[in-house]
């Protein structure tokens, strides 16, 4: 869809914005708005008043509220940021801001609420402007830009300041028009968000069925037909009668003993934590030396080939083979098969549901989600021949594949939906489309 541009447009002489309509005004949202206003206006309520309350992660990052929390006035009149029906507001913290935290004030209990400090509230000017617009502008691309280069504070501390907000300049049309654009933006971005979130529903689709697919291969294999016996293992089931049915310990060695990752030639080796495998795919996604990633304690030693298996949280289900001799972290086990496994097999039966639901029950019997060598080593792992080993890690490598480029197809369109629709939004609040004329109309995805 394409939209026209305004008739006549004049400079606006704000360098970020450059040519505006020539009928709408320059102003600065302290001319339009009040930041922050004051909760003496609600002096003359009962202290016992309830009111909604809302902590940071009640406000969503689409403009959405949580509004099942309320307080009485008298728990929360001191150190908590005041808002009514109506008000716009703006999380200043970093990510909130960045991520687009911030909301129009509306169902709120009897008209009023107060929430987290790291708000802002900007409550419109009757007669010059309105919180849907507002809000609009605040979830456009150049507000949320200029209002990060603007931060003050260090690390995750930083924090857009109010005076970035009261001083903010753009161009403002007038209020039937302001109408216009909000009505406009709310039907299209709502159709961009129906079809962003179909794909986002496909890829949890392919990645279900992606699972079954590794979780079948590992435990029934690839014939139909083959005959079946029982495993003797609840969790199990039947696996193929051929197939035998073994302790961990009995084909994986667990590597023990660790070296100082500062000393030669440890230092200039590859070093793989669990942040450089990819969860549930078996993908290393980085390569860095033990040195450039500044490592300090003891690590593991691992060949090529060994699997890689993070303990830690196993229920990201992050496991991968070793692509060059390198190091692991100590959060890591490094895996040696042996008597007849495969490394290829033994990664995609680590990556099945019916090893990973084994490995999280016995994780969460310690504070830390972990699973350790003495837990891991009495796991149940049941071992095809050989030759059907490599098959099945063939198949799987291949079907997998095909999961994943639809994944990667459905991801880029999820990206390009989101560009759009942030595009969209910055067009219409800059005055870049004419949406005057516009009507709405329903559209095939």
């Amino acid at each position: 869809m394409s939209f026209l541009r305004y008739p006549a447009y004049k400079d606006s002489g704000v360098e970020w914005l450059g040519e505006v309509p020539e009928h709408w005004e320059v102003k600065r949202l302290r001319n339009v708005s009040t930041l922050n206003p004051s909760k003496s206006e609600i002096s003359n309520l009962d202290r016992d008043t309830e009111v909604s309350f809302l902590p940071m992660e009640a406000v969503g990052d689409d403009g959405t509220l949580v509004l099942d929390r309320t307080r009485p006035i008298i728990e929360v009149d001191s150190g908590y940021t005041y808002f009514r029906e109506g008000d716009v507001t703006i999380a200043k913290i970093t990510p909130c801001f960045e991520n687009g935290k911030g909301a129009v004030m509306r169902g709120l209990q009897n008209g009023h609420g107060f929430g987290t400090t790291e708000l802002i509230v900007v409550r419109p000017s009757e007669g010059k402007t309105s919180s849907n617009f507002l809000h609009c502008l605040f979830t456009s691309h150049p507000f949320r830009q200029l209002g990060e280069a603007a931060m003050y504070g260090a690390g995750g501390q930083k924090r857009v300041p109010d005076d970035f907000v009261r001083d903010f300049a753009v161009a403002f049309p007038p209020l039937a028009e302001q109408s216009a654009i909000t009505s406009f933006l709310n039907h299209e971005t709502a159709k961009i968000d129906a079809l962003v979130a179909e794909q986002e529903r496909l890829i949890e689709l392919l990645k279900e069925k992606r699972q079954a697919v590794i979780s079948h291969a590992v435990t029934k294999g690839l014939n139909p037909s083959v005959p079946m016996k029982d495993s003797g293992v609840e969790w199990l089931d039947e696996v193929p009668a051929h197939w035998e049915v073994a302790q961990f310990r009995r084909y994986v060695a667990i590597a023990e003993g660790q070296v100082n990752p500062e000393e030669p030639p440890y230092a200039s080796m590859v070093l793989i934590a669990p942040n450089h495998v990819e969860s549930s795919t078996g993908r290393v996604v980085a390569l860095e030396t033990a040195a450039e990633q500044g490592a300090e304690s003891g690590k593991y030693v691992c060949s090529k080939g060994d699997v890689i298996y993070s303990k830690i949280r196993p229920a990201l289900r992050k496991v991968c083979i070793a692509p060059v001799d390198c190091l692991c972290s100590a959060d890591m086990y490094p895996l040696k098969p042996h008597s007849g496994l495969t490394s290829d097999y033994l990664l995609w039966y680590m990556l099945s549901d019916e090893f990973s639901t084994l490995a999280v029950l016995e994780s969460e019997r310690v504070a830390m989600p972990k699973i350790n060598r003495e837990t891991l080593n009495p796991v149940v792992i049941v071992v095809p021949p050989d030759s059907e080993q490599r098959d099945i890690a063939a198949h799987l490598s291949a079907v997998t594949g095909d999961f994943d480029r639809l994944m990667t197809e459905a991801t880029v369109a999820v990206e390009l939906l989101q560009e759009r629709r942030t595009a969209l939004i910055s067009a219409a609040v800059t005055g870049q489309i004419d949406v005057r004329g516009w009507a709405p109309t329903e559209t095939a995805h």
